[in-house]
């Protein structure tokens, strides 16, 4: 029993000092696990090319990763270009879509029957008053300078990695002397680098077919930025549960200001809606399957853990870093219950 307790205490203290660690490693952390999220698609986006029929026999590895890396290169640049032109015309544009966003919650407010209707002064007080703004605007851009402002950290990262990426399994696997051990290691390994990459893939195909039709919507009812706001669902669906909620906000933001119609709004929102709702809950379990093998509690547990110490980014990495976890813990049979725990249907078995 004693045993037992001290155990307890020395796995409490270890974790909370690892969750200090994250915390003020964040600037670190976060452009590496970036960048090794990338290189797991510029691997899959290689292996795509290689697989292609006329193409692929002719390409060597290493002109696939090129292709792969040109190609991923130009969507940054191209998104970092959208960004940075679509935000200014919004910032220029800010005071009449705040006035007309106004007027709508003011028509609202009238056709409710309301005794006082809100003005921009009110509204601030009885709403935006109850919001810490200055600790959204500051958590938000930390998470945002945690993924953009350390661009040529990740660069680098990115470019050692895909370097060294054989190599370094290698160094792994050899840290053993034991055949058996060894086989193992590399098992593992195998293992995480197949469902981290299926799922990063599969979540990049569906989140740019959740951008593009969310994008044919907004164009077809004429919602302004409607490039941006596709480029922003799609960003967002790789959150768990909240990003698709999230992602929405922002156009339907969008569709008051600039409709001020009630009946618009409702129509992009449950267009916007079915569209999330068709690929996140028929077509996802289709393609995905039962790769990852976690539970849904537990990913929106570890999407706030994550959340937490590494905002937005976190809430990005949640649950690739989960699926690492359950697959490592099943490796050893004093953890092997956490990965039990953890998992979807209770099934677990170790790599190899």
């Amino acid at each position: 029993m004693e045993s037992r307790f001290r155990d307890l205490v020395y796995g409490v203290a270890l974790t909370l000092m690892i969750g200090w660690l994250l915390v003020i490693g964040r600037s670190l952390f976060v452009p590496v696990v970036t960048a090794i999220l990338i290189v797991y698609i510029i691997t899959g986006l290689s292996r795509m090319l290689a697989r292609m029929p006329l193409l692929g026999p002719r390409l060597s590895e290493n002109a696939s990763h090129v292709i792969a890396v040109v190609v991923i290169a130009l969507i940054a640049v191209e998104v970092g270009a959208l960004l940075v032109a679509n935000l200014g015309v919004i910032a220029a544009r800010a005071p009449a879509h705040q006035q007309a966003l106004l007027n709508a919650i003011q028509q609202a407010a009238a056709s409710l029957g309301l005794e006082r209707e809100p003005t921009w002064q009110t509204l601030r007080a009885d709403v935006l008053g109850e919001i810490d703004l200055q600790r959204v605007i500051r958590t938000a851009a930390a998470s945002t300078s945690s993924l953009l402002g350390a661009q040529l950290f990740v660069l680098l990262n990115v470019a050692f990695l895909l370097l060294e990426r054989k190599v370094m399994v290698e160094k792994v696997v050899r840290l053993t002397d034991n055949p058996a051990q060894a086989a193992r290691t590399r098992a593992v390994i195998e293992d995480i680098n197949r469902r981290v990459g299926r799922y990063l893939a599969v979540q990049t195909l569906l989140s740019i077919l959740v951008g593009v039709l969310s994008w044919a919507i907004m164009a077809w009812m004429g919602l302004e930025f409607a490039t941006l706001w596709a480029l922003v669902i799609a960003l967002f669906n790789y959150i768990p549960y909240v990003g698709t909620i999230i992602g929405i906000v922002f156009p339907v933001a969008m569709a008051v200001a600039q409709f001020g119609d009630l009946n618009t709004v409702l129509l992009l929102l449950a267009a916007l809606g079915a569209v999330q709702f068709v690929v996140g809950n028929i077509l996802s379990p289709q393609v995905m399957g039962n790769s990852l093998n976690l539970s849904p509690w537990v990913i929106l547990i570890s999407l706030t853990v994550w959340a937490s110490l590494w905002g937005v980014a976190g809430a990005v990495f949640s649950v690739p870093i989960t699926a690492i976890m359950v697959v490592v813990f099943a490796e050893f049979d004093r953890t092997r219950p956490l990965a039990v725990l953890m998992s979807q249907n209770g099934q677990i078995t170790r790599s190899g």
